[in-house]
C-alpha cells in the first residue's frame, strides 16, 4: 500500500507555499488530535489528510486518508501543513523535521515543556520563511477579544490590579477515559495544571502586557490520582506601561474546582470590567453604579474558538500574514512556566529570564 502511495505522490505537482492548502498532517491522535482531525476535514473537505502516530497496526481513523508511522514516512507524503497534538515533551523533536522541510505548523500548546531548544526551533521556521502559530486558543473567543478591547479603550482608566481563575474537576474533563492515564496527570508527558492550563499565562501577557517577576506555590491539594500538581497560586509583576506602578495580578488554576470556573477580572481607576470564559461575558461596574452591568455576552460552542484558531491559520499560510500567536508567544509562556517552578521551589520572588527569541 505504501508503495502505492509513493508511485501517486511523485506524479503530484509541486505546490509553492502560497497554494490552496489540499495535503496535511496531523501528529498525535489522542483526543485534542482527533478534534484537529475533524476540524480540519470539516474546513478542507477536499483535502487529503495523514496522521501520523506510535500505535502501528492502527486503522485508518475517521477522516483521514493514510496513516504513518515514521516521520520519514509522514515527511515523503509532502504535506504543507501540519498540526502537531501529541504530548508535549515530544512536540520539539516532531516540529524541527517539518521546520527544516518548511511545511506550516500549529503547535498545540504550550510549545514543549522547557525553554531548551526552543529558540533553535523558532530559528528553523524563520530560516524557512514558514508558519508557525501556537494553540492558544482562548484568544479567538470574542468575549475575551471583547474584554481586551475595552481595557485597551480605557473604559476603566488606568489598571491597577488583576485577578485570573480557571478550576475544573480534571476527572470530568474527558469522562469517557481514565483521567489518571491522560496527558495531564502525568508528568512525563507535560501534564500538570502549570502547562495544562498555561492558557491563563497566554493570554495574561496578551491582554496585559510582559511578566517581569512571579512568585509562585504549586501543590497537590487533592487525592486525585496524579503525580503533578493540581493546583498553582501565581502573584505576577507585569512591567510599568505609563505610569511608575507597576500591575500586579494574581492567577489561580486547578484540576479540582468540582464548580468549573474561568475568569478575569481588572479593577481600574474608573471601575472594574469582570470577564466570564464559561458564560460567554464581558461586566462592568462603575463607581456610580450599585451591581454589575452586562456590557457583552456570546456563550461560544465547545468547537468555536477551535474553528476560528483552524481558519486564522490557513489564512496565514494561504495569504502569508503573521500568526496572532507567534512561536515567541509560547516561548514567553514557558519563560514564565520556567520562573514559576524556580520560585515555587526556593519561595523566592523570580525575575522572569527573557531568552533572545528570533523575531517572527
Amino acid at each position: 500500500m505504501w508503495g502505492g502511495q509513493m508511485i501517486w505522490l511523485k506524479q503530484m505537482p509541486k505546490l509553492t507555499k502560497a497554494a490552496p492548502i489540499n495535503r496535511l498532517l496531523i501528529i498525535g491522535l489522542g483526543s485534542i488530535g482527533r478534534r484537529h482531525l475533524a476540524f480540519a476535514r470539516k474546513l478542507l473537505p477536499e483535502a487529503t489528510i495523514a496522521v501520523l502516530r506510535h500505535k502501528t497496526g492502527s486503522d485508518i481513523p475517521e477522516y483521514a486518508d493514510y496513516i504513518f508511522y515514521t516521520m520519514a514516512e509522514a515527511l515523503a507524503f509532502a504535506p504543507q501543513v501540519a498540526v502537531i497534538a501529541n504530548p508535549a515533551t515530544f512536540h520539539i523533536s516532531s516540529a524541527m523535521p517539518l521546520a527544516d522541510a518548511g511545511i506550516h505548523t500549529l503547535i498545540e500548546k504550550p510549545i514543549s515543556t522547557t525553554t531548551d531548544g526552543v529558540v533553535e526551533l523558532l530559528n528553523s521556521f524563520n530560516r524557512t520563511n514558514t508558519v508557525l502559530t501556537i494553540g492558544y486558543n482562548l484568544r479567538f473567543l470574542s468575549s475575551l477579544q471583547k474584554f481586551k478591547s475595552m481595557l485597551d479603550e480605557k473604559k476603566i482608566g488606568e489598571i491597577w490590579s488583576v485577578h485570573s481563575e480557571i478550576g475544573q474537576y480534571l476527572p470530568n474533563w474527558r469522562p469517557d477515559s481514565d483521567y489518571r492515564q491522560s496527558v495531564s496527570a502525568r508528568y512525563a508527558l507535560g501534564g500538570g495544571v502549570l502547562l495544562e492550563l498555561s492558557h491563563e499565562l497566554d493570554y495574561l501577557r496578551w491582554i496585559f502586557g510582559e511578566v517581569k517577576w512571579v512568585q509562585a506555590v504549586l501543590a497537590r491539594q487533592s487525592d486525585l490520582e496524579v503525580d503533578v500538581e493540581d493546583s498553582a497560586y501565581l502573584t505576577l509583576g507585569f512591567a510599568a506601561r505609563n505610569s511608575a506602578r507597576s500591575l500586579i495580578a494574581t492567577a489561580n488554576l486547578d484540576f479540582i474546582r468540582q464548580d468549573t470556573t474561568r475568569s478575569c477580572t481588572a479593577v481600574g481607576k474608573l471601575g472594574s470590567l469582570r470577564w466570564n470564559g464559561i458564560e460567554g461575558t464581558v461586566e462592568f461596574w462603575a463607581p456610580d453604579q450599585q451591581g454589575w452591568q452586562e456590557v457583552y455576552k456570546h456563550q461560544s460552542t465547545r468547537d468555536e474558538s477551535y474553528v476560528a484558531q483552524w481558519q486564522h491559520f490557513i489564512d496565514c499560510v494561504e495569504r502569508e500574514t503573521k500568526p496572532l500567536i507567534t512561536g515567541t508567544d509560547g516561548l514567553k509562556v514557558l519563560q514564565i512556566v520556567e520562573a514559576v517552578r524556580l520560585a515555587a521551589k526556593t519561595g523566592n520572588q523570580t525575575q522572569v529570564v527573557n531568552v533572545n527569541a528570533p523575531g517572527d
